[in-house]
């Protein structure tokens, strides 16, 4: 995937955060016990909702799809052999086309998936999330990108 033909949709720091704490409203009714956080996107939803549901058991799968702004080949970098059963509660940050989303759902069927953003392609696996994206939106989360100064429009011409 190529960023030159998609839309950008930029993400600050409380923006995800207000986000990852309206996923964690969603999911109270749950009985989570355990969170496996999808690394890397998922690292930071995990932890904002370890927090707010009080759960103090968390592990990662590691699983690489993406290359910066280039979608790849799927890897499992580290599994986890926890217990597939309706406690482990699974996050992500967004599900795109579904591949990643795929491999953990093979191998937790019972496991809720939840993520913060949902990409048509991929929203038929997620179980909870809280915004939808477009398919053909790129989504620059907080720890990918840095405050900058930006010259007013009058120096931007000529």
């Amino acid at each position: 995937m190529s960023l030159t033909n998609h839309k950008m949709f930029y993400v600050s720091w409380e923006a995800f955060h207000r986000a990852s704490r309206e996923l964690a409203a969603k999911l109270l009714t749950g009985r989570y016990q355990r969170i496996l956080a999808v690394s890397r996107g998922g690292l930071v939803p995990a932890t904002i909702l370890a927090r707010e549901l009080n759960i103090r058991l968390l592990d990662t799968i590691c699983i690489a799809s993406y290359q910066h702004d280039k979608q790849g080949d799927l890897s499992v970098l580290k599994g986890c052999d926890w217990q597939d059963d309706e406690t482990l509660l699974i996050v992500d940050d967004l599900v795109d086309t579904g591949e990643t989303a795929k491999v953990i759902k093979q191998q937790f069927p019972k496991a809720t998936l939840a993520t913060v953003y949902a990409k048509p392609q991929g929203k038929p696996l997620v179980d909870v999330y809280v915004t939808d994206i477009e398919q053909d939106t790129w989504i620059q989360l907080p720890w990918d990108t840095e405050l900058s100064y930006s010259a007013p429009l009058v120096e931007q011409q000529g």
